[in-house]
């Protein structure tokens, strides 16, 4: 199995011993995505919903730099610190993806990197 190493200058550098995503035989791995802004490498400013857009621009930008769109999204896993902003979600999911959705799992984690309330990551068919 041969694997390639996504990256883009449109989403937050990995910081650490990681890819932005990793693609084996036409199923890529995206990782977890925090609310960074990619030009300042700071959180974005805003309430919950704006971090959570945050976070899916970023995907998207990963998802298009292999190639794709979070269309192609087989999987996303969502992790919050507070699960009451599930819905928060929902919403913002909407802007982002077409029917039929992809698979999901929400998560509900004690801390994040960075201290920030929301990550996601994603797994494409391309």
């Amino acid at each position: 199995m041969s694997k390639k190493a996504i990256h883009t200058n449109t989403a937050p550098a990995a910081i650490g011993t990681y890819s932005q995503a990793i693609e084996a035989t036409g199923i890529v791995f995206l990782s977890g995505q925090i609310p960074l802004v990619p030009d300042t490498m700071e959180i974005v400013d805003g309430d919950f919903e704006a971090r959570a857009r945050q976070v899916f621009k970023n995907l998207r930008a990963v998802a298009k730099a292999a190639g794709g769109d979070l269309n192609n999204a087989t999987k996303i896993t969502v992790f919050m610190t507070d699960l009451a902003n599930f819905a928060t979600v929902n919403s913002v999911m909407e802007e982002f993806f077409e029917q039929p959705f992809p698979a999901r799992a929400a998560v509900g984690v004690s801390s994040l990197p960075k201290g920030v309330d929301i990550e996601a990551d994603a797994i494409l068919a391309i």
